[in-house]
């Protein structure tokens, strides 16, 4: 044995070694995207794969992230692929791509939507529609009229069997033909007739989101142009545009510049109709609406198909599939937009340099909106295991319902079902508005045209979709229409959740609990506050947020308050000694805070403190500046207690959702019941009583003020006057921390210091247990809401005098609002515009820019 210890020990250190090298090598393909790219022959797709900084993989690698294929793939291999992997197709495209498909389902649409569907000439399918085809022909000889017919195979690519015909009862019935009327008026450019390629990128049908490429191909005739006739018929080069044809002409011009040659690109087109004041947005606009129309045909083939390809993935989970067409438009002399066919399989050859720059751009930007990650697939697998777990122990399940089960229990039962279900429906607008923050950040030269910004476009298209789901599944795929037609599907997330907490209530009243105040929660936090800013426990009166945070709590709750505001450092509002016999009375419990007092209170303290947290940023909090003279109003101790109770358990923690809208829900919900306490209370209050209320309201709102961290209130006010002074250079910066580094959530935060204090405000004039039920409480949410509006554009366009004014919410009603109703909205909105500002400024100097990024800023906890 010892005889052979060193050969042994000598070959059991290479294959360690080896073995290392292996899970080094493993380790590193984990951290890496791959790609498939053995089905395209384009040089152009492997190098903008290499640029993209995927990995190529074995042709034989079906586990790749992206596989990309020229020709359309078969729906077995689709229903295959893991939910982490993209492939370059959808199934049921072909319903449009497909010459004769398309002329199939673009005709049924015309049936009941003949002024949309406009835009494609008539088509004729041979041999089905021969008979018709004829009597069209003889039509025309009686009115003596004629016209050419454009004859197309019908699966046919390249411009190979086309001709043109102006005797249409010489054409003879043949097997899969197309005839279509010809064009004889197109727009012309330098004597040439010319078509556009346009590219289209589909990430989704389910649900439906398409892109426009801003540039594309122009491709020209090589024959200067003229009306058809008998002598002309068989000159291709003049009558066709397809590439595949002209190339072949010898006076097919090939230039390296875009605005000369026979091929250039649509944005030198654009700049074209510009020079000859040729309107260039209308072009875009009647562009778009023909691309969306035409995949709204589609749309429900392709649902339907890729369902049934994936009858396992739940409906708005990330799409395998993607697809880039390419659509063939021409012009005519008005330049209105003709739909000539579309290509699920465009060329992405570069003969030319043209070709190179516009077909690169079309793929490295289509890569980038995927946004296809390394960690897809891990999550994927750990997705997997956590549904695998929920169909064991069956969790997230709700209880069948027993027979001879209660009134109650069934009552429960529905709504632990309506629930479950908005739950669910939450979960998918969540995804789908991270998706589209991505998709806004690398759009690139794409552009979103569906879903449109334009809130009537988008009701137009929906209408056609609609019927386009009625026309082509009519009694077939039923769950799909019941799913289309669910009213969910068109809500926000603020509505989602709105009924989401009327369940829980009605849920709570069900099971005899005390019902919960809604309304917003105390501020939580935001990334803007810094943490060099936070104050030593014993401050001073300037950032008088800990001093009086202890103040409203008694007993036992006192004591874990105190405990919680040492962790947090809570802002509550500043109270003034000398003003209010509450801070007398709970002063002995603060005797080590601070000092001085600062000289203004808060209409809010008029019921009590309220606590904020340091969020947004430290101590910004809203003030009273109270005219000498004015009315003092005394109250008690006892009123913040209850207030902050009600408020810090105004949501379960089973909904994740931001202090945004308080808004109540005009969709009725199942078990709907409002308190009857505040019912009676409301009608006992006359229509005087109520404009009187309503002018204290905006009493108390006008004396609100923003306060700056550690400013006084005039100082706060110059900060504020010093920006609008400035408004030029602050412009920009505004905007940009506003609207694109604040996502949805922190602006909201935003917004609530003003809206927990306008709540208060309400609570106290008012003296309703409920003031959800407050008319003029609804006209407030609905103001808030209309400033979170589009991602915070309402509130911006308050700055810019542009785009739609929050004020249409009432013009548009037939809701009636008093002046002083008005009013109140008017200041909630100029307070929400200061409140803006100061955060703005106090973002700015805690980080020296407001566009900097902290370290904290995607750590949930802060």
């Amino acid at each position: 044995d010892n005889h052979g210890t060193a050969p042994l020990t000598l070959s059991s250190e290479l294959p360690y070694q080896s073995t290392i090298k292996r899970k080094v090598r493993k380790k590193k393909k984990n951290g890496v995207i791959t790609a498939n790219i053995a089905g395209t022959k384009y040089e152009i797709v492997r190098i903008v794969i290499q640029e993209m900084g995927f990995v190529k993989t074995r042709d034989e690698d079906e586990t790749a992230n992206l596989i990309w294929s020229d020709c359309a793939v078969q729906q077995e291999k689709i229903a295959e692929l893991r939910n982490y992997q993209r492939i370059n197709h959808f199934p049921g495209m072909g319903e449009i791509c497909r010459k004769d498909f398309l002329a199939r389902n673009m005709t049924k649409m015309i049936k009941s939507q003949p002024q949309e569907y406009s835009f494609i000439p008539r088509t004729w399918i041979f041999p089905a529609e021969y008979t018709q085809f004829q009597n069209y022909v003889k039509e025309l000889k009686k009115k003596r009229r004629q016209k050419t017919f454009i004859v197309k195979p019908a699966n046919g690519a390249m411009g190979h069997g086309i001709s043109l015909i102006r005797n249409g009862e010489k054409l003879q019935a043949q097997d899969h033909l197309i005839v279509q009327e010809y064009l004889d008026k197109p727009f012309l450019m330098e004597g040439y007739k010319f078509d556009l390629r346009v590219y289209i990128l589909v990430t989704s049908c389910d649900p439906l989101k398409v892109f426009l490429y801003h540039d594309g191909l122009v491709r020209m005739g090589t024959e200067k142009y003229h009306p058809p006739s008998d002598s002309n018929l068989s000159q291709l080069y003049m009558h066709l545009t397809n590439y595949s044809v002209n190339k072949h002409n010898e006076h097919f011009e090939r230039d390296e510049t875009e605005d000369k040659g026979s091929k250039r690109s649509i944005k030198w087109f654009t700049e074209f109709l510009e020079t000859n004041n040729l309107d260039v947005s209308k072009f875009w606009s009647d562009i778009s609406e023909l691309v969306v129309k035409t995949l709204i045909v589609a749309e429900p083939h392709v649902l339907h198909a890729y369902r049934m390809c994936r009858p396992g993935q739940a409906p708005g989970s990330d799409s395998v599939c993607f697809e880039v067409l390419g659509f063939d438009i021409l012009l005519d002399r008005k330049l209105k937009p003709w739909l000539l066919e579309i290509n699920r399989a465009p060329s992405f050859g570069t003969d030319q340099k043209i070709d190179y720059d516009v077909k690169k751009g079309v793929l490295l930007n289509a890569l980038k909106l995927l946004n296809i990650r390394t960690s897809d697939k891990r999550r994927n697998l750990a997705q997997q295991k956590a549904e695998a777990q929920k169909r064991l122990y069956g969790q997230g399940t709700v209880k069948k319902l027993l027979p001879g089960s209660s009134d109650w229990e069934k009552q429960r039962h529905t709504l632990e079902r309506r629930k479950q279900e908005l739950k669910e429906r939450l979960a998918q607008v969540r995804k789908q508005i991270s998706k589209e923050e991505h998709e806004n950040r690398h759009m690139g030269n794409y552009r979103r045209i569906y879903p449109p910004d334009d809130k009537t476009l988008l009701e137009k298209y929906e209408s056609l979709l609609a019927t386009a789901f009625q026309t082509f599944l009519a009694g077939r795929a039923a769950s799909l229409q019941r799913e289309m037609n669910n009213p969910l599907k068109r809500m926000k997330e603020e509505d989602i959740l709105d009924l989401l907490e009327q369940c829980e209530i009605d849920d709570e009243k069900l099971m005899g609990k005390c019902t919960r105040q809604r309304g917003p929660k105390p501020l939580c936090s935001m990334p803007e506050s810094a943490p060099s800013l936070r104050k030593p426990k014993n401050h001073s009166s300037d950032s008088s947020c800990d001093s009086g945070s202890s103040v409203s709590e008694s007993g036992e709750e006192t004591e874990k308050e105190d405990h919680n505001e040492k962790k947090e450092k809570k802002v509550s509002y500043d109270l003034e000694e000398n003003k209010y016999k509450s801070l007398e009375r709970s002063g002995k419990l603060n005797d080590h805070s601070s000092k001085e007092s600062p000289s203004y209170s808060s209409p809010t303290s008029s019921t009590g403190p309220i606590r904020r947290s340091v969020s947004c940023p430290r101590s910004i909090s809203i003030l009273t500046m109270q005219s000498q003279g004015a009315e003092q109003r005394p109250v008690s101790a006892k009123a913040p207690l209850q207030m902050q109770r009600t408020s810090s358990v105004n949501r379960s923690h089973s909904l994740s959702r931001s202090p945004s809208s308080a808004r109540v829900s005009q969709t009725p919900t199942l078990g709907t019941m409002n308190s009857s306490g505040s019912e009676s209370l409301l009608q006992q209050k006359t229509k005087e009583q109520e404009v009187a209320l309503t002018k204290e309201t905006l009493l108390l709102i006008n004396d609100l003020r923003i306060k700056f961290p550690g400013k006084t209130n005039e100082e706060s006010e110059l900060i504020i006057e010093d920006i609008m002074d400035n408004w030029k250079y602050h412009k920009t910066k505004v905007s940009s921390y506003w609207l694109v580094k604040l996502d949805s959530a922190k602006q909201r935060k935003v917004l609530d210091i003003v809206r927990t204090s306008v709540r208060a405000v309400l609570q106290h004039v008012w003296k309703a247990p409920d003031i959800e039920n407050l008319h003029l409480y609804r006209l407030f949410n609905r103001v808030f809401n209309r400033l979170l509006w589009s991602h915070g554009q309402g509130l911006w366009n308050c700055f810019c005098n542009s785009g739609s004014s929050w004020e249409t919410i009432f013009s548009k009603g037939s809701e009636v609002v008093t002046p002083e109703q008005l009013q109140c909205c008017q200041r909630i909105v100029q307070l929400c515009k200061h409140c803006l500002l100061v955060v703005y400024k106090h973002s700015s100097d805690s980080r020296g820019s407001p566009t900097g990024m902290s370290h904290h800023w995607d750590d949930t906890r802060y």
